[in-house]
């Protein structure tokens, strides 16, 4: 019989949430490299503290991995509603181009920079590819995208565009349109 999970008291319940808010916003402004320890310092914690919510740096990129997955995924789906399956996976480019130029921890581990993600965030990126695939399928059946291209490159796309920041913001911006125009139907 295995021992059942104690709900986390007020205090400590605070202390997770706070460090899950540092890290995401320490990982998506400065990548993966950053230490435990200095997560720790600016969630005004001490590293025992992190680490006894989050055994290893991997299992607490996995924590905030998932969860930034799991908005995506729900925005993405909105997309579908608000803009409708022609245009959806255009405006999904879009936003995901402003992520990355704001997320660099999240576009390092979908290039698989610094961290295993299936070990991290099992399912994570499965459940971010099946998103892009909905949004792809919805599509080409509107007949708005090029019936040739997958997932795969949709993703490699993606990645195309981060490496486009290294060139100012609006080049990433403008590389998205060019990318969006290249999947259009002629």
């Amino acid at each position: 019989m295995g021992e059942t999970e104690r709900p986390l008291r007020a205090d400590a319940a605070r202390n997770r949430a706070r460090v899950l808010e540092v890290a995401y916003d320490t990982f998506a402004a400065e990548g993966l490299a950053v230490p435990i320890d200095e997560i720790a310092r600016r969630a005004g914690v001490g590293a025992g503290t992190v680490y006894r919510h989050f055994p290893t740096k991997e299992a607490l990129f996995g924590a905030v991995f998932e969860d930034r997955v799991r908005r995506i995924a729900e925005d993405a789906r909105a997309l579908l509603v608000s803009e409708g399956p022609g245009a959806a996976l255009f405006a999904f480019l879009q936003a995901m181009v402003r992520t990355a130029a704001t997320d660099y921890g999240f576009v390092d581990a979908l290039a698989g920079y610094g961290m295993d993600l299936e070990s991290a965030a099992p399912g994570a990126e499965a459940t971010f590819l099946g998103v892009i695939e909905e949004l792809l399928t919805a599509g080409q059946r509107a007949g708005a995208v090029r019936d040739d291209v997958g997932v795969t490159e949709i993703k490699a796309l993606l990645l195309v565009c981060k490496s486009a920041q290294l060139y100012g913001d609006d080049v990433s911006y403008r590389v998205a349109d060019v990318i969006a125009d290249g999947l259009r139907t002629s």
